[in-house]
């Protein structure tokens, strides 16, 4: 089964990337989920919670304050103005 290659950068900082099942997040048309083989999308990021289903590891959101939403070829790159984990949602693997 094919994965996602996730990036999810803040306008000041890398937050996180690695491989994931799904992502899951709002966009200003509504909340969108991807799985591997989503068509090609870029969107207007909405604030609120991505969620983030790595495949290792147990699911994590991330707090997102807008930017755009870009997903092509089983990627998908997330650039946020402000972005914030959810404390203790992640282990160290994957974060910078």
């Amino acid at each position: 089964m094919a994965n996602l290659e996730v990036e999810i950068v803040a306008a000041d900082h890398f937050v996180w990337s690695g491989a994931a099942t799904m992502v899951k997040g709002f966009t200003s048309e509504g909340e969108i989920g991807i799985l591997p083989g989503h068509t090609p999308l870029l969107a207007v990021l909405a604030a609120g919670l991505l969620e983030i289903a790595p495949v290792d590891g147990d699911r994590f959101t991330v707090d997102v304050d807008g930017g755009f939403f870009s997903v092509d070829s089983n990627r998908v790159v997330i650039v946020a103005d402000s972005a914030q984990l959810e404390s203790g949602a992640v282990s160290s693997a994957g974060i910078h």
